[in-house]
């Protein structure tokens, strides 16, 4: 016994974080398999999520330090960007610990189902696609006033950003700090409608505001005593793993295959925290 767990069950929580992590990279919802993962081991929803905090906290620091290059001459959007995530994830997390364990409860199952949906919609990938139309158009002459239309060439000024972007960003980082299961998607979705510039450039400042939210959120959950070490350590352990494998194996897999996996996932999933949290 390890903390009060055995050694096979610290291994299935390496072996779920593996998952989380995979999952995490293909599709941008590694909660879908981290959280319910420790919910099965035993672990009281509360305790289990904030856990599944610390567990995956190491895949945004990869991240981070990924997106140096997009991240270049952005240094005050930045910095910004990751204080929003800080703000968000003390709010967050101070929200989850102050409320009753109940409204977590209650909040997960719609929570979950925003994550599946957002992996449904995919506007990860139809940014993408159209940043790929774009740089595909740019490069033939006379293209260049068509290919404005379809997506930005350059980061704006955080001066010209829309009022309520900065609203939106807030709150998804209060609900990386709270929850966080498809927040990165929400983020991404919520800076493309801002239209501040190409895809790899938000991808990577989508990537600070999670970053800060969970290092901010993490600091919260220790201090308070809420975080179950051992299978943090192992979800910590188990994502990196996956999300180091990841790249290759998802180049040999449809896209399409693996957001269907997990649309089907998130729904069962759903209905099943639903039932036992309304029922």
């Amino acid at each position: 016994m390890i903390g009060g767990f055995t050694v096979v069950t610290l291994l299935l929580i390496f072996l779920a974080g593996i998952g989380a992590g995979f999952v995490g990279y293909a599709v941008g919802a590694s909660s879908l398999i981290s959280y319910p993962a420790l919910l099965a081991c035993g672990i009281p929803p509360v305790l289990a999520n904030a856990s599944n905090t610390v567990g995956v906290v190491g895949t945004g620091l990869g991240g981070v330090l990924g997106a140096r290059v997009e991240l270049k001459g952005q240094r005050n959007r930045a910095i910004t960007y990751i204080a929003i995530g800080v703000v968000g994830g003390i709010i967050g997390a101070l929200l989850l610990l102050g409320l009753d364990p109940k409204v977590f409860e209650y909040a997960v199952p719609p929570l979950i189902f925003l994550s599946t949906l957002l992996i449904a919609l995919n506007p990860r990938g139809k940014m993408e696609a159209r940043q790929a139309a774009h740089d595909a158009l740019a490069q033939r002459d006379g293209a260049s006033s068509v290919a404005a239309s379809l997506a930005p060439t350059k980061t704006q000024p955080m001066s010209k950003d829309p009022w309520w972007l900065w609203v939106a960003v807030s709150l998804c980082g209060i609900y990386s700090g709270y929850f966080g299961a498809g927040a990165g998607t929400l983020v991404l979705a919520v800076l493309d409608l801002g239209r501040i510039g190409p895809f790899h450039h938000i991808n990577a400042l989508k990537t600070l505001v999670g970053f800060g939210a969970n290092v901010s959120a993490s600091v919260i959950f220790i201090c308070k005593g809420v975080v179950v070490w051992p299978a943090a350590i192992a979800m910590c352990l188990g994502c990196f793993v996956g999300s180091y494998v990841a790249p290759p194996i998802t180049r040999k897999i449809p896209a399409r295959i693996m957001r269907i996996l997990a649309v089907i996932g998130g729904l069962i999933l759903t209905i099943d925290l639903a039932i036992k949290a309304y029922f």
